[in-house]
C-alpha cells in the first residue's frame, strides 16, 4: 500500500494471472485520507494493451474508489513472464462538490503550479493456479485389482449395461443358430424323401416298360401319368437343391 498525503493506493503491483488468449482484470482501491475532494488520473506506458475504468475520477472525502484494470487477450507470452509495463496514478485536490466531468488535464499540470501527487505501479504476471489432478479410488499401492465400484457398493452402471447387452446378443446368436440347424435338417429330410419317391417311380416306370414290351402295345395312359409325376418330382428336387 502507498500512503501519500491525499490517497492511499492498494496494491502497488498490478498482478495478472497470465493466460494466453484470455482477457484478465485486476483492481485498485483508492482511499481518500483527507476532508477534501481529490481528483485522480491513471496513465500507462502501453495504453493499447490495457483498459482502465475509470481512468479519471473523484474520490470523496474519507471515502474509497475502486479502479478496474483489464489486460486485453494476448497471443504470446513474454519470456519468463516478465513485464515492463508501468502505470502512473496522479492525484490532486479538487474543488468541493467537484464531479468527474469537472476534471481537466490542466489540473495535473505541475508547471502550472498545481501540487500533484504521483505513484508508480508496476505490472506483474503470475502463473495461473494449477488444478489438482484427480486421484481415482483404488489406485493406492497394495490395493487389489477390482472393477469400478461406486460409494454405495453398486457396480458401475455403464459396465453393467454393456455386460447385459453382450449376454443378450450371445443368446440371440445361439437362438438363430438353433433355428438354422432345424431348418437345414428339415430340408434334408424333405430332399431324402423326394429322392426315395423318385427311385420308386423309376422302378415302377421300368416295370411298366417291361410289361408294355411284352404285350406289344403302345404306350399306355398309365405310363404317361407316371412320366408326368416323375417330371414334377424331379423339378421339386432341383428346387430344394
Amino acid at each position: 500500500m502507498s500512503t501519500g498525503d491525499l490517497l492511499s493506493i492498494d496494491p502497488l503491483e498490478l498482478k495478472f494471472p497470465f493466460e494466453l488468449r484470455k482477457q484478465i482484470s485486476c483492481s485498485l482501491q483508492l482511499s481518500n485520507k483527507t476532508d477534501n475532494y481529490v481528483a485522480f488520473k491513471v496513465k500507462t506506458t502501453n495504453p493499447k494493451k490495457y483498459c482502465v475504468r475509470p481512468n479519471t475520477g473523484i474520490v470523496l472525502p474519507r471515502s474509497t474508489c475502486d479502479v478496474i484494470v483489464t489486460m486485453q487477450a494476448q497471443k504470446e507470452a513474454p519470456p519468463d513472464l516478465q513485464c515492463r509495463d508501468k502505470f502512473l496514478l496522479q492525484s490532486v485536490k479538487a474543488n468541493d462538490g467537484a464531479s468527474p466531468k469537472d476534471i481537466t488535464a490542466e489540473m495535473f499540470n505541475k508547471e502550472a503550479g498545481h501540487v500533484v501527487e504521483e505513484c508508480k505501479l508496476r505490472v506483474v504476471y503470475v502463473s495461473p493456479p494449477q488444478l489438482p489432478s484427480p486421484v481415482h479410488e483404488g489406485s493406492e499401492e497394495g490395493s487389489s485389482p477390482r472393477g469400478s465400484v461406486s460409494d454405495n457398493g453398486h457396480a458401475n452402471a455403464a459396465e453393467f449395461t454393456n455386460a447385459a447387452r453382450a449376454f443378450t446378443e450371445q443368446l440371440e446368436a445361439q437362438d438363430k443358430s438353433s433355428e438354422a440347424r432345424v431348418l437345414i435338417a428339415k430340408l434334408t429330410n424333405e430332399k431324402n424323401h423326394a429322392i426315395q419317391q423318385n427311385n420308386k417311380l423309376r422302378q415302377d416306370l421300368e416295370l411298366l416298360r417291361r410289361e408294355g414290351s411284352k404285350s406289344g402295345g403302345g404306350v399306355s395312359f398309365l405310363f404317361v401319368i407316371f412320366i408326368g409325376l416323375l417330371g414334377i418330382i424331379m423339378g421339386y428336387i432341383m428346387k430344394i437343391s
